[in-house]
């Protein structure tokens, strides 16, 4: 079945919407620390037991980031 217009990923509707979108507010404020974890097991030879406590940063990281998140939305849809 053939895609529509709307809904053609490469189509020019599709880059028009893409274009017209308005820039996220939000990034990755844990992008630092998912780096670390990374050069850690690079350095380590992929030994993830030596490299726990970078994860486990970036665990805490991203969890308080999502929670962050969703108590604005939550915010948002109440009005405040």
């Amino acid at each position: 079945m053939p895609l529509s217009t709307k809904d053609d990923p490469a189509g020019d509707e599709a880059r028009m919407r893409y274009r017209s979108k308005a820039v996220s507010e939000y990034y990755d404020p844990c992008g630092e620390a998912a780096k670390r974890s990374i050069r850690c097991l690079h350095r380590n030879q992929n030994e993830k037991d030596l490299c726990s406590a970078y994860f486990e940063a970036y665990r805490d990281c991203k969890k308080r980031w999502l929670d962050d998140l969703k108590e604005q939305k939550m915010k948002a849809r109440r009005g405040e």
